[in-house]
Parts: C-alpha cells; structure tokens; sequence
C-alpha cells in the first residue's frame, strides 16, 4: 500500500480530533474507492450512449453532491 498526505484547515483537524474513535484513513481510504467507482460507472455509461466529456460534467456533479450527503450521513452515524 502507498502513503498519501493530503493538507486540511487546523479547524478540520481539530473538529477531527475530537473524534478519537474513528479511524479517518478508513473513512479517507472508503471514499476515495467510492468516488472511483462512482467514476468509471459514470465513464462506463457515457461510452455505452457515446456522451462527449460537456454531457458527462453534470453527472458527474450529481455524484460529487451525492458524495458529499453521503459522506455527511457516514460522519454524523459515527458521531452517534
């Protein structure tokens, strides 16, 4: 497995640090598979109806909108 560092504000990481209990690489790592697949569906389905790369961008913003609700459920289950 490779490392990956990424930056966040000191506010992210403080409201994170509260949050001793959750293993944030996981929760990282989870979305990062999903957000892929969630990509090579979208890539998938715009090849099978020929969609040019402009057609493909709204999809693609629904499933980062997705992502993001998503991503917010998973965080407030944990907070639980």
């Amino acid at each position: 497995m490779v490392n990956v560092t990424l930056s966040i504000p000191a506010e992210t990481k403080a409201r994170m640090d509260k949050h001793t209990g959750i293993k944030w690489s996981n929760v990282i790592r989870n979305l990062i598979e999903q957000k892929l697949d969630d990509f090579e569906e979208a890539e998938k389905l715009a090849n099978k109806l020929n969609l040019s790369e402009k057609d493909l961008k709204p999809i693609l913003n629904k499933i980062n909108d997705s992502m993001a609700k998503h991503t917010e459920a998973l965080l407030n289950e944990s907070n639980c």
